[in-house]
């Protein structure tokens, strides 16, 4: 009996216990805010990778293979991207239809031809939640056009 009155009176482990339950709860919920800071702030370098890319663009328009080459080594220098992972291409509008031609002579002699540069990014954060089963790997696909006539 007395044995049994000391040992309810004894809460010494009670604070063992209750960080038993609380510490994996946090640990995640830091974890989890800690990944998807880095997911945000990786779309938004890419974002303003893109908007730079416009800018220079707008600026002097790479008509040429070699001055798209050069644009496209810029982005990559900037956002950590390799070759395979940015491309631009020239696409043309004729009109006002909707869909886009990869070469102007798509389009009749009579249309009114509208050139652009698509600026493409595709780039994969994996989380490392998805290291242990849960979700999947945050795949970016960031597009720009830019009319530059």
């Amino acid at each position: 009996m007395q044995s049994s009155k000391r040992l309810n009176c004894d809460d010494r482990g009670a604070v063992v216990i209750e960080t038993a339950f609380v510490v994996p709860i946090l640990a995640v919920l830091a974890l989890g805010g800690f990944e998807a800071s880095m997911i945000i702030s990786r779309n938004a370098e890419l974002q303003v990778a893109a908007a730079e890319a416009a800018a220079i663009t707008l600026a002097r328009a790479p008509d040429e293979a070699a001055e798209r080459d050069t644009l496209e080594d810029v982005i990559e220098a900037s956002t950590g991207l390799t070759d395979a992972q940015v491309t631009l291409r020239q696409l043309y509008r004729c009109d006002a239809e909707t869909t886009m031609r990869t070469t102007e002579t798509d389009c009749a002699s009579t249309a009114v031809i509208s050139e652009y540069v698509e600026i493409r990014m595709r780039d994969t954060y994996n989380p490392v939640w998805s290291d242990f089963g849960f979700g999947n790997p945050i795949n970016y696909d960031i597009r720009r056009r830019v009319q530059i006539s």
